[in-house]
């Protein structure tokens, strides 16, 4: 029988304590964060769907609106508009947590198709009440929503900071329906 000295023999116990140790943490520590970052109170997750969606869907439908409207002052709100919600569908995406997928296209296709084919002042008339009035009202209570119950830090602060933006675009957007003489939704 070999005989060794109780030291040597405690600190290999040690090391074999340690070596399953770490294993056994190796294995748990890397699911912890990723299932974290899957995670999104729901309210940020409602942000995300309809926030994007409104933002795309106003940017998509003020470039439709450069094309196919012959009134200038439309042209003028929707040159703003698209310029306005590029920039805000890229700060979402920036402010996103790791891991969410933030669609970079995903407009409401049924308002896309409602303008698509119209032309002139029959174009004007629906891209003011659907598009500009009814879809910066929907734009603002997606943000002022996130901004009240969200959860996420980085996504609040890219809705209050582009709120003022979708406020001023609304302004805008009831000031040129009655200009044209059209029914503005009151905020």
């Amino acid at each position: 029988m070999i005989r060794l000295p109780l030291a040597t023999i405690a600190s290999a116990c040690v090391a074999g304590l340690l070596v399953v140790a770490t294993a056994a943490n190796a294995q748990t520590a890397p699911a912890a964060p990723a299932a974290d970052a899957g995670r999104l109170h729901a309210a940020d997750q409602t942000f995300i769907a309809d926030g994007t969606k409104a933002v795309a869907t106003q940017r998509d439908a003020a470039r439709i609106a450069t094309s196919r409207s012959t009134d200038r002052d439309v042209k003028a709100f929707a040159e703003r508009v698209s310029t306005d919600n590029a920039k805000i569908s890229d700060a979402l995406r920036a402010a996103s947590p790791r891991g969410v997928d933030v669609p970079k296209n995903d407009p409401d296709t049924a308002v896309l198709a409602s303008i698509n084919n119209l032309r002139g002042a029959d174009f004007d008339k629906v891209y003011i009440e659907q598009v500009a009035l009814a879809g910066e009202q929907k734009a603002l209570s997606a943000f002022q929503a996130e901004i009240a119950s969200g959860r996420d830090e980085q996504l609040k602060d890219a809705a209050k900071k582009a709120l003022p933006t979708i406020q001023e675009h609304y302004a805008m957007a009831q000031d040129l329906a009655k200009r044209k003489h059209l029914p503005s939704a009151a905020q």
